[in-house]
């Protein structure tokens, strides 16, 4: 079989060099995307403190934030969570989460 010479493209034992031209080392999107220097450097000493990729922490910071500006997203899971509770009032679970409530960043 004749394989194309690509520079240091080492495929994985089960993958064939010939997936890993076609679909690339990662199964997720790979983007491009400009930030600052500070928020590069930021994330560079993060990544090295917790031991995590550059690219898991981009990944997770954006799911955290599309959690907090989704607020359709928001209101299925209370909906969700209501549904499983059910209509039954209890005045302390009330209070507990009205407090709760109350304290978080909506």
């Amino acid at each position: 079989m004749l394989r194309p010479y690509v520079p240091n493209l080492r495929p994985l034992a089960d993958i064939s060099l010939f997936a890993c031209l076609i679909c690339g080392y990662t199964l997720g999107m790979k983007t491009a995307v400009s930030i600052p220097d500070d928020v590069f450097e930021g994330v560079e000493r993060l990544a090295r403190r917790t031991k995590r990729s550059r690219s898991r922490l981009f990944s997770d910071a954006l799911k955290e934030y599309l959690a907090r500006h989704t607020p359709d997203k928001v209101t299925e899971a209370m909906n969700r969570a209501l549904a499983e509770v059910g209509d039954e009032a209890h005045s302390f679970i009330s209070s507990a989460a009205r407090a709760v409530l109350e304290r978080s960043e909506w």
